[in-house]
């Protein structure tokens, strides 16, 4: 299927306020408004593109949740092998967790990203994924 067709809401403007935490070109794309009680965004990956290793915490509440809607990509925790993702898969991130998410080396790919309300919530961003690591994926 062709990817722009598959990424129903559309590619966005380049993540430029986020650039540093990612290996590779992103985009965003808000979803809900500036009224939504959640924080929504439709994220598209360049084939390659991947954001670095972070954490998601919280008090209470908090975390991620990843519903992916075109393309292949990879969600990996720390100290787990990583899952290839593919449209239609959800993800749930729980708070303290940490992980990176991204494309494939040879595939676009977009996952709306939304963020769970929490208490004293914030993300805290690490380092890249490891080059040889990810290049081996395939």
């Amino acid at each position: 299927m062709d990817f722009e067709k598959a990424n129903i809401f559309g590619l966005g403007n380049k993540n430029e306020a986020y650039a540093q935490y990612f290996d590779g070109q992103s985009y965003l794309c808000p979803l809900g408004g500036k009224d939504s009680p959640l924080s929504m965004a439709n994220v598209t990956f360049q084939p390659g593109s991947r954001n670095h290793w972070h954490i998601h915490h919280a008090k209470r509440g908090g975390g991620q949740i990843l519903l992916v809607t075109a393309g292949e990509g990879y969600y990996q925790e720390w100290g787990k092998k990583p899952r290839k993702l593919r449209p239609g898969d959800v993800v749930i991130i729980p708070p303290e967790v940490k992980h990176w998410h991204g494309a494939a080396p040879h595939s676009w790919f977009s996952h709306i990203a939304i963020e769970v309300p929490g208490e004293e919530a914030s993300n805290e961003w690490l380092e890249a994924v490891d080059n040889a690591f990810y290049d081996n994926l395939e």
